[in-house]
């Protein structure tokens, strides 16, 4: 009897062509592929969505669904993606084909073994999300100048935590290190000026899809 083959396969909340709205590559017209599922429940969480639900899709489908978009930036993004079996496939299939791939993940599940071609966005958990205690320091470790690290912040106790790990952990030696304010409950310029007074070698970010769409993902 021939054993069946399995085939690679996700559970896809949705596909769509945005600007990149965070990191580094804020501005660039990209493809997101939002996978369902998430382990973590962050107090602030703005993709509640797609913690269920979604479509299932072959990998070749989602490669090809990407591909006709016809852009270089694709970011796979969640929910937490790595939280799917075949997720580290489809990022090295889409490198494979030639895109510029970034990968926003909670830091909460294992990077090791996600292709090095790939950008990996690190959401470092402060104590407001909720999830502080679910930070998997050991991905530091697997960390390169092309990823990058994020932190949200709901106050100033979330700052100074965070500016507390920047410090200890030499993360700006690392990697960019990005701060954004947690939209609705801390001023963006309230943030702004704490990094300016410390001198915090940090990027200050915005979520650029919601200044220009709100709550809908691109125009």
């Amino acid at each position: 009897m021939t054993a069946s083959i399995r085939v690679p396969a996700l559970t896809v909340s949705e596909i769509f062509l945005s600007l990149q709205g965070e990191s580094t590559r804020v501005g660039l017209p990209t493809v997101f592929v939002r996978l369902t599922g998430c382990p973590l429940r962050c107090t602030w969480c703005d993709t509640v969505y797609a913690f269920e639900g979604g479509r299932k899709m072959a990998l070749p489908g989602v490669l090809a669904e990407v591909a006709g978009y016809g852009v270089r930036h694709v970011c796979v993004t969640g929910g937490e993606p790595l939280a799917q079996r075949d997720c580290r496939q489809l990022l090295r299939e889409l490198a494979d084909a030639g895109h510029s791939v970034s990968l926003e993940t909670s830091g909460a599940l294992d990077i090791a073994g996600v292709d090095q071609r790939v950008s990996r966005i690190v959401d470092l958990k402060a104590p407001g999300s909720g999830e502080c205690e679910r930070n998997r320091w050991q991905n530091l470790e697997h960390l390169a100048p092309d990823d990058e690290i994020k932190f949200v912040v709901r106050d100033r106790f979330d700052y100074d935590w965070a500016r507390s790990q920047i410090a200890e952990r030499r993360l700006a030696a690392i990697c960019p290190v990005l701060l954004s304010p947690v939209a609705g409950e801390l001023e963006p310029a309230t943030l702004a000026g704490w990094i300016v007074d410390d001198r915090l070698p940090v990027r200050f970010q915005l979520q650029l899809h919601k200044i220009l769409w709100g709550d809908q993902r691109s125009r």
